[in-house]
């Protein structure tokens, strides 16, 4: 089946919906942590929080990383981090070294 024609609006608004669904989603399961998101789809919510920002930067609107990272997480940061983070697996941090040169 061919991908249904849409206007511009419409495909903006599905997307939209996608990326809510996306962050709802990621604020569930925050038994995942982001080095195993880096780790197998080589992107985590400080990636998507950065896009976030990088897109409202785009359109004029100054967001900083601290806010862009409250919108994905759904709460600070730090209290994020303090709540849901553990501490990485040397095999964790190996497989991130090893597939995240750049980082």
């Amino acid at each position: 089946m061919p991908v249904p024609e849409m206007d511009d609006a419409t495909r903006t608004a599905l997307e939209a919906a996608a990326f809510r669904r996306l962050v709802q989603h990621l604020r569930e399961r925050n038994d995942v942590q982001n080095i195993d998101m880096m780790n197998l789809a080589g992107f985590c919510r400080n990636c998507l929080s950065r896009w976030y920002r990088e897109a409202a930067v785009a359109q004029g609107i100054a967001l900083a990383d601290p806010d862009a990272r409250e919108i994905v997480y759904g709460m600070p940061y730090a209290e994020w981090q303090a709540q849901h983070q553990t501490e990485a697996t040397p095999e964790q941090k190996a497989k991130f070294a090893a597939g995240n040169p750049r980082h």
